[in-house]
């Protein structure tokens, strides 16, 4: 099992994931060419892909996949909601309808010789998911753009080995800095985005013995920077009711711009 991020942030979000013969996109919030420059490096090609898996259709998620979805023909997996969006969203493009593919919350499909499991999460979006991915007993988890997360949330991710998990913002950056009112109370709101403590506190929940890497991403520009978020997470695993400390496994921050580290099992 593979997890790479292409990009990852407020500007821009593309990951790939996988193992064996096959892999696929999750999200493709960047340019058509970017996400094929990410992919090379890793020795992969867009036209390679089973498929693109979408988590909701803001378009730092969507921003590519008209262009990869009309160059290449790859399949779209999204949620009703997602799908209704996306076909609405003008800056894609249009899209072949037969490509789009819809799935259901906590229902398990197949993608090449991959199993995706979405899961519903909290965030301002028509109907928007979290995805875990798995393969040979193996598994990825990719959950980003959630407020607020619950028991089922924690229930679905547990014992899995490769996370991709959400590190958005700094409170205090955020609350003294120049965003609007109005934005500031969506971003730390229970449909906005999780910052770097809640995200610790999630993570150290999550961490078990065989957990194999973690990729902290979705940084805000404007209110993170990846030391702060990976000594704050860090902090918040080390300090909490946690067995482990925050340099017991390998976390990373995933680039926002370009290819993170490539975890793989």
């Amino acid at each position: 099992m593979e997890l790479c991020s292409i990009a990852s942030g407020s500007s821009g979000n593309c990951i790939m994931a996988g193992g064996g013969d096959s892999r696929l996109l999750i999200d493709a919030g960047i340019s058509g060419k970017r996400i094929e420059k990410g992919l090379n490096s890793l020795g992969h090609k867009t036209s390679e892909m089973k498929g693109v898996l979408v988590t909701h259709e803001h378009i730092d998620h969507i921003s590519g996949l008209g262009v990869i979805a009309r160059r290449y023909g790859l399949p779209i997996y999204a949620t009703r909601g997602t799908v209704e969006a996306i076909s609405n969203t003008a800056q894609v493009g249009k899209i072949d309808p037969c490509l789009f593919h819809i799935i259901k919350p906590d229902q398990e499909f197949t993608v090449g010789g991959l199993k995706a499991l979405p899961v519903r999460i909290s965030h301002d979006a028509a109907d928007p998911v979290a995805y875990i991915i798995r393969s040979g007993g193996k598994s990825a988890g990719v959950i980003t753009d959630l407020g607020a997360y619950g028991e089922h949330l924690v229930e679905r991710l547990s014992g899995i080995s490769l996370l991709l998990l959400e590190a958005n913002h700094d409170v205090n950056m955020l609350q003294a800095g120049p965003y609007p009112y109005y934005l500031k109370r969506r971003i730390m709101g229970d449909r906005g985005h999780l910052s770097n403590e809640s995200c610790g506190r999630l993570l150290a929940r999550l961490l078990h013995d065989n957990c194999k890497g973690v990729l902290l991403g979705h940084l805000s520009k404007e209110n993170n920077y990846p030391s702060l978020a990976l000594e704050a997470v860090r902090m918040e695993i080390t300090m909490g009711n946690c067995p482990y400390g925050g340099k017991d496994f390998p976390i990373f921050v995933a680039n926002r711009d370009g290819v993170s580290e490539l975890l793989a099992i």
